[in-house]
């Protein structure tokens, strides 16, 4: 933008140096030069300075010419919903900054818009061994591809989540981080990698980004519009994973029968008071406490006195070493930069040798099924709790599919968690939180929980809608809930349930009450596969391609399809058995079932909650 002299106070000469020297202006010299200019008339209105009368539009004082401010896009790819946290909880931040903000899922993206982004700012979890959540596949494959276009006008950030336990640490982040630059785009701010425990380690990478987006905006002239927030009326606390919500249990109940080498238990837990909302498809998360006798092996095998005051977090609070690790610190899993940190700070040599990249694979064994009780023993570490503790990572809360609907079941939420036991290295092991649960959790009991919202994994908006539900063992979980959910609104839409365990007998979780809807008509159908009550093992990928023509039908219906349990093997394998009923029961090609699958994945009608 040029001042021009017509209709201006100015002379030709001064229109001609405002131009020059207006736009080279930094934002405290033009604050500084307002502040001056207002002095100067003693204070009074613009409109009323003596000898002008009242000041028109064309005669008011000049201001610098606007520069378009760059627009930020804000994408995430999130698998169990911390990501799409953090990517509305930046939002907030920009908005609240008066950044223009596009935010959009991935998936929700058009992937040949990219080019027109401006500033970029991506939030990615890493998924199974390095892969990219299900809502970020189509994005990822389309930037990895030759059609990507080059991104010379793009500046972009990435936040990369993941668990350091894994090989494939924060892959995906780095994948994007490495493909965006290959594009041409210019790197805004450096990657961040997070753990578990990613929430100082984000709000540091906000806050590099906002420092150089307002840099940014600084230099091209532009200045934020000053905001004005009112405080929060309500006195209401607000529970997070930041201020997690102690709900008390209400019932504890085992849910296999006699002569099962399960245990499944079915936890009802009060939110009475804490304002908490969720709706079928979320997750509760359960900040959980190790278990008190591996706490007291660790501590007598370093020798600590477990009353010694140790700091547990960047504020300063401080703890015993004892509850610091009952409460606070991760002792059941190693991984890689535990064993670095280790091995640097007690100067072993046998533990340095393992940590070399020749011995990569060797590393992997070790790491797979050991604690810290075995890394202490086996390498005969030694040191206070003032050097070993701020080594170690917080312990992350857990995860559980939701098993109500909050409609049903007001001020309540149910869980289905499966005690997970097991041997290895010549020790017993126990999961931490399940185990808990199934031990050391009584009713009126308290467990710190808050609510992890999935919108990748949501009841369709028309109730009409039919719907396929895939689950074995705990997976069944988010279906009790879908059902409790369509028996309240008189959903009329078809249903179908696939369910597999172990044994009919004493593994048919939630038995009556699927039974109960059938009879109802709230469940259409049931089909089950218990694996160990015939010679040759079934299980529901079996029963899918027994049904393959009416299931197929249903697809071609409009039917949205579920799949929640184990990853690696369950719902691998009910994929599979996805595609082989599109190739056989719709005569199309690999390639066009791939197709098929990942265009209902983009509609919404194929989700997963996988683990």
């Amino acid at each position: 933008m040029q001042f021009q002299v017509e209709n201006s106070p100015f002379t030709k000469e001064q229109v001609e140096h405002l131009n020059r020297l207006l736009p080279t202006l930094t934002e405290a010299q033009k604050i500084w030069l307002s502040g001056c200019l207002a002095a100067s008339f003693g204070g009074e209105s613009a409109a009323t300075i003596e000898g002008h009368g009242e000041v028109s539009a064309a005669t008011a004082p000049v201001q610098a010419p606007a520069v378009a401010a760059r627009e930020v896009t804000v994408l995430f790819g999130s698998q169990t919903g911390n990501g799409q946290g953090l990517a509305d909880e930046l939002t907030k931040k920009l908005e609240e900054k008066d950044f223009t903000v596009t935010l959009s899922s991935m998936d929700d993206f058009k992937p040949k818009s990219i080019k027109d982004a401006e500033d970029l700012l991506i939030i990615a979890s890493t998924h199974g061994e390095g892969d990219p959540p299900d809502n970020a596949l189509s994005f990822y494959e389309f930037l990895h591809s030759k059609r990507a276009p080059k991104l010379q006008n793009v500046r972009f950030s990435v936040l990369s989540l993941g668990d350091s336990s894994y090989e494939y640490f924060c892959q995906t982040g780095k994948d994007f981080d490495k493909r965006l630059e290959e594009l041409g785009a210019e790197r805004l701010h450096s990657r961040v990698d997070c753990d578990v425990d990613f929430e100082d380690s984000a709000d540091e990478w906000f806050e590099g980004v906002l420092n150089r987006l307002n840099e940014s905006r600084n230099e091209q002239g532009n200045s934020p519009v000053s905001q004005t927030t009112g405080g929060d009326s309500s006195s209401a606390p607000v529970y997070s994973r930041k201020k997690p919500f102690d709900a008390e249990i209400l019932e504890n109940l085992n849910l296999n029968g006699r002569g099962s080498n399960k245990e499944t238990r079915h936890l009802e837990l009060d939110l009475e008071s804490s304002n908490l909302m969720y709706e079928p498809g979320d997750s509760l998360g359960i900040f959980p406490q190790n278990d008190p006798v591996l706490v007291d092996q660790l501590m007598d095998a370093l020798g600590w006195n477990p009353e010694e005051s140790v700091q547990v977090d960047k504020q300063g609070e401080v703890r015993s070493v004892r509850e610091a690790l009952l409460s606070f610190f991760e002792i059941t899993r190693l991984t890689k930069p535990l064993l670095e940190q280790a091995a640097e700070l007690t100067g072993n040599k046998q533990l340095a040798a393992l940590i070399e990249p020749e011995q990569k694979e060797e590393l992997k064994e070790y790491l797979e099924g050991r604690d810290l009780l075995d890394l202490i023993k086996d390498y005969k570490l030694q040191a206070s709790p003032q050097e070993f503790v701020p080594i170690l990572r917080k312990i992350p809360p857990r995860l559980y599919s939701i098993a109500s609907s909050l409609k049903a079941n007001p001020d309540e939420v149910h869980l289905t968690i499966g005690a997970l036991r097991y041997d290895a290295h010549g020790r017993s092991r126990s999961g931490v939180c399940s185990v808990q649960c199934a031990e050391r959790s009584q009713p009126g009991d308290a467990l710190p929980v808050y609510i992890q919202h999935n919108p990748n994994f949501k009841l369709p908006e028309n109730p009409d809608t039919p719907i396929i539900m895939i689950g074995a063992g705990t997976g069944v979980a988010p279906y009790r809930a879908f059902l409790e959910e369509r028996e309240e609104i008189k959903a009329e839409g078809k249903t179908w349930l696939f369910f597999g365990e172990q044994h009919f007998r004493s593994d048919f979780l939630y038995q009556t009450e699927w039974q109960k809807w059938l009879k109802e008509g709230v469940l259409t159908r049931m089909d089950v596969a218990f694996s160990r009550d015939t010679e040759e093992k079934v299980y529901v990928q079996h029963r899918m391609l027994e049904k393959s023509k009416e299931l197929y039908q249903w697809l071609v219906e409009g039917a949205v399809i579920y799949v929640c349990g184990d990853e690696k093997h369950m719902a691998h394998d009910v994929q599979n058995a996805l595609l082989t009923i599109l190739e056989q029961e719709g005569s199309m090609g690999k390639e066009e079932a791939e197709d098929y699958l990942s265009k209902m994945r983009q509609e919404k009608r194929y989700q997963r909650d996988v683990y």
